[in-house]
Formats: C-alpha cells, structure tokens, sequence
C-alpha cells in the first residue's frame, strides 16, 4: 500500500512509520518538526527504499496538494496534532490552527485528489483521534463509539473539530473515512513532557515529582505499539466512515500509577530515599477531566484485535528504555525544560497490584 502519514516523527506517528515499512508499505513521512517531533526515531528509515521523510506543514495547501499528487497515496493517515493539554490552555491558538485548519487542508486536498483520481473505493482518509473528545466520565461506564462528544480543554476541542469534519467530508462528499479513538499511550520515545515520561525523568533526576490535584483523576492506558497494529488493523479492514475505539483496558487513578512506577524503578536503580517521597501534589489545572476509560469490543468483535502488552510488561519495558536512553530525554529536558505536566516481560513477575497503592 502507498501511504502519506502525517505527524510521523512524532511519537504515535514514528511507530506507525516503522511498523509500515517494516511490512512493506511504501510510506511518505510528512512532518512539519516541531519540539514534539523526534528525527532520531526515524533517521535510520532514510536508508528503505520504500519511506521518504518530507518536512512539511498540513496547513499548506499548495504543499500538501503536490505531495498527495507525486506520492498518489491509497490511504493518508493523519496523526499530526498539536497534543499535550497545558499547552493548549497556555496558548490554544496553535492547536486551532494545526488540529482544525490542519485536517481541514488535509481533507480538501484528500478530496481534490481523490476525485482526480475517479473515486477509487478503496481509498482511506484516517483521522486517528483521542478519547478526550468525549469529555469526562463518572465513576462508572466506558467511552463507546456512539458517546457524545463533550470536550473540556482546547486541546480536545479542536481534536473533536477535526472528526466533525471528517464525518461531514465522508457524508457530504463521499470521501472514504476512517477514525479511531484511542486512549492513552505509553512507550520507549515519549516527549518527556507526558505523564509517564516525565515521573520517571524526574525520579531518575531526583527532582520532585508533581501530581495534579489530589490524584484521583483516572486513566486508561495503552502500549503505543498496540495501537499500531490496531490503527492498521482499522485501515485493512475496518468498515468506511466507522468509528473504532482502541484501548487495552488498563485503567488506574495518576497517583496509584505514580507510585507504582517509583516502586518499580526502585528495583531497577536502588535509591536510600524512596522515589515515593518525590511525588508532590501541586494545584490542578482548569478543566481536569476527571476519568477515561474506553470500551473496546468493537474493534475486538468486528476487526479480531486484541492487545499484546498488559500494562505491567509495558511499564517494565518503557522504564528500562529510559533508563538506558537518558542522553535521548534529558536533551530534550535542556532544551525545553517548562515545568508542566501532561495528562516485554515485566522482571521478577511484578505488577501494578504489588505496589500496594492500587484498589482491586
């Protein structure tokens, strides 16, 4: 298949892109670099014959309009997002203009080529989204596909535009859409400004380690490596303008999962100071979502996906990448070092239960 990724230097995007060529997909990378993008996840790709990295903003159209026409792709995959939430509520300007105007762009020149092309059938348009289009959930239930969308920060504002224009291209147009929401990720090669990335950044450091609020506030997680496969799961075979929710089902409250990733590392690089003791409480951003949690038995019983990681083995897995890759994240640290916070095999048989923080 010949695919246009966008957002693929990015952390979702670079394991999409290797997963691809890998397979065999012919793959146009297109990027516009910014802090979030990480060249090195990708750099070593430029030898494949069948990828091509091409540094490029999807709010241009005279850009993306020669790259979809020389590339002549079966699919686009558009993972290119501004993402992290204290940004957008920082400077919510920029996510307008790359979430919104940025899938807008990306869908008219989707179409033009599309219809140039005589409307193959087989064309794919894919907006991969975020669970936080929905909102926040009570104490019980699960995000569907059919939930409501009810977005709280600008972040999830203008991530929910961008799948309203989807659907409205697919119902107005024709075009051959597919989105999926997925719920968190996690992996080797996150930014550091991310909630996983940065306990562990800061633990290693020995620097306090900040919680928003009183913690409680619960996610539901997912190895950035299973998304993958169920992103191209969705485009092989997932139904024209479907909706796909993927999740692992792994969901626990940010203060249980902090401590446990401390109790974990403690194993790894022993300290006489607990890494617990570094977990400080700090005030709540506006907006906070309360609590996701994403049902994913449609994707299971239509497409037969299912998740490879718990989320004990992928926390293992995640920790030892960033204990051996510190020059990789503490560079970025150097260069962007604004104090905000986002939103394998495990060894020796651990689990998130033996952290003792985590309710049954």
């Amino acid at each position: 298949m010949r695919m246009i990724v966008t957002g693929g230097a990015g952390f979702i995007g670079s394991r999409l892109v290797r997963r691809a060529v890998e397979l065999g997909h012919e793959v146009l990378n297109i990027d516009a670099l910014t802090y979030a993008a990480s060249v090195s996840s990708v750099w070593d790709l430029e030898e494949m014959p069948n990828y091509r990295l091409e540094p490029a903003d999807i709010t241009d159209r005279a850009i993306m309009d020669r790259l979809i026409a020389d590339h002549r792709p079966d699919a686009i995959l558009h993972l290119a997002a501004e993402s992290h939430v204290d940004r957008s509520i920082e400077g919510p300007g920029v996510f307008a203009q790359t979430n919104m105007m940025g899938t807008f762009t990306l869908l008219e020149g989707a179409r033009a080529y599309w219809t140039r092309a005589g409307q193959p059938d087989d064309f794919r348009f894919y907006q991969v989204s975020t669970d936080e289009v929905f909102g926040a959930l009570g104490p019980e239930g699960r995000f569907t596909e059919t939930t409501a969308y009810r977005p709280n920060s600008p972040y999830s504002a203008t991530k929910a535009a961008g799948d309203h224009l989807v659907r409205a291209w697919h119902q107005t147009y024709g075009l051959p859409v597919l989105t999926s929401h997925a719920s968190n990720n996690y992996g080797p090669g996150q930014h550091p400004e991310k909630f996983i990335p940065k306990i562990l950044s800061r633990a290693i450091a020995g620097e306090a380690i900040p919680v928003y609020g009183s913690g409680a506030q619960s996610r539901d997680w997912i190895h950035v490596d299973d998304h993958v496969d169920a992103i191209l799961t969705v485009l092989e075979a997932g139904r024209v303008g479907e909706c796909y929710n993927i999740g692992a089902g792994c969901e626990f409250r940010n203060i249980d999962l902090a401590r446990a990733l401390c109790r974990l590392l403690q194993t790894r690089r022993p300290s006489h100071t607990p890494y617990t003791d570094l977990i400080t409480h700090v005030e709540d951003r506006p907006g906070h979502d309360f609590r996701y949690a994403i049902d994913a038995s449609k994707i299971t019983s239509e497409l037969g996906w299912t998740p490879r990681y718990t989320l004990e083995a992928g926390l293992a897995q995640t920790m030892d990448w960033y204990l051996t890759h510190s020059a990789w994240w503490t560079s970025i640290l150097e260069r962007d070092n604004r104090d905000v916070m986002g939103g394998g095999a495990a060894a020796g048989g651990w689990t998130l239960r033996d952290s003792g923080e985590v309710a049954a």
